[in-house]
């Protein structure tokens, strides 16, 4: 099916999408739909025919479980509900810990590279088997950014791709501002990894932009897209003609204009790349296969979960880890957590005021993510308030009146502090010792 030029709709700029000139589709982050009914501007879209593509970001089809039966119900759903000829979702992991390893479950809050291991492949692809069959459309898989690797990986990223695809028959969806951030990051060239994947297999591509710092790429989806950025659009144009492409911002939304600019550079950049003769290209090779072992889940389940502890809970590195780029990684994690819970419960930041990040970095130091981001709200007004703060009286005051009226009757006390940090001391120790 062949898509054209689209643009991710979020609620922010919905009157900017509505009113932007040559705009074919959108794509909608699924788990901000509704499983029964769209927003106004979204279903003003779909009766002017623009085709609305649901993209997940919570089935964590990369990690050691299988697929959430109720998740993918709901993606069905929405898929069902927008008339979607596709939904996609990432190869990657967003939570682990649980029955697999005998130990607290932990939700990473974003999504996490899976190694490029044939074990992973092996898991990645019954799960994925899994989700084909409870949905009612096909399914695309993407790409994502690391600011990690994996060690002691046993294919590039182009191989890995391919023997999913292989594998499952599974479409594609190629982010190209992904493949610059792991060449900045992870020192893989972006060519070798587009020569090596079957291109034939794009159902679309994703374009956003991101910013250096300190050598490391954050694919923010906050900023412009960058030349490099156009650069690995056209390497892949060269390749092929994909049916879609689409530009991408989660944040710092510009004006409508700015967008309209950055699709126009997108629609250059494609033309361009359409009208160059096309270079010659050795074929690549695919990866050796050794046979396959029984228990990949169980390893694959103590190797994320090993490596998720690590960053949200304080757990030792894993061996052969990068160190400092955990470091960034779980800072990042605890960073973008932040922001979340400032968006679903905006009151917060306004109670507490510039001391809200600090405070909250704090507490998320030694309090993992498990029970979602209103739950994580929740329980970080409750452990400010066990502790007495914030100092101002007033400010203590409204954010027990706000606990209160979404919690319970009455604020937390000292008692239910100690017995909060018995089970956060235990919970540590049982996913370090599940994650060995």
């Amino acid at each position: 099916m062949k898509l054209g030029i689209g643009i991710g709709w979020r609620p922010e700029i919905a009157d900017a999408v509505e009113g932007l000139p040559g705009i074919d589709w959108v794509e909608a982050v699924a788990e901000n739909i509704c499983e029964d009914h769209l927003p106004g501007p979204l279903a003003r879209l779909r009766e002017r025919g623009v085709t609305v593509v649901p993209h997940g970001v919570s089935l964590g089809l990369g990690g050691a479980d299988r697929p959430d039966p109720d998740r993918l119900a709901g993606l069905a759903a929405r898929a069902t509900l927008l008339g979607a000829p596709l939904v996609t979702e990432h190869i990657a992991f967003v939570r682990a810990g649980g029955p697999l390893t005998a130990s607290p479950g932990l939700e990473a809050g974003h999504l996490l590279p899976v190694p490029r291991t044939w074990d992973a492949l092996d898991v990645l692809c019954e799960n994925v088997r899994i989700a084909q069959d409870s949905l009612p459309v096909p399914l695309a898989l993407e790409n994502i950014a690391a600011l990690i690797a994996w060690p002691d990986e046993e294919m590039t990223e182009g191989q890995f791709l391919a023997e999913l695809v292989e594998r499952t028959g599974v479409r594609l969806l190629i982010d190209v501002a992904n493949l610059h951030t792991n060449h900045v990051n992870r020192g893989e060239d972006p060519a070798a990894a587009l020569d090596e994947l079957p291109v034939e297999a794009i159902a679309y591509v994703h374009v956003a932009g991101g910013i250096e710092k300190d050598g490391v790429w954050h694919d923010t989806h906050a900023h412009p897209v960058t030349r490099p950025v156009l650069d690995v659009l056209a390497e892949l144009r060269s390749r092929v003609d994909p049916p879609g492409v689409l530009l991408e911002r989660d944040d710092a939304f510009p004006p409508a204009g700015e967008l309209a600019a950055e699709l126009t550079a997108i629609r250059a950049t494609l033309a361009a790349a359409a009208a160059a003769p096309a270079p010659d290209r050795a074929p690549a090779g695919a990866a050796a296969r050794p046979a396959p072992a029984p228990g990949a889940r169980e390893r694959v389940a103590v190797a994320q979960t090993t490596l998720l502890s690590a960053l949200v809970a304080g757990t030792p590195a894993p061996e052969g880890f990068d160190h400092a780029r955990l470091a960034v990684q779980g800072r990042a994690l605890a960073a973008k957590r932040a922001d979340v819970v400032a968006k679903v419960a905006p009151e917060l930041p306004r109670i507490l005021g510039d001391g809200y990040r600090q405070a909250f970095l704090a507490y998320a130091g030694t309090r993992p993510l498990s029970g979602g981001y209103r739950r994580d709200a929740l329980d970080f007004a409750e452990h400010l308030l066990i502790a007495g703060r914030p100092a101002d009286e007033a400010a203590r005051r409204r954010l027990t009146r706000w606990w209160r009226d979404r919690a319970a009757p009455r604020p937390p006390r000292r008692g239910a502090r100690v017995a909060r940090a018995a089970r956060t001391v235990l919970a540590g120790a049982r996913a370090g010792r599940g994650s060995r």
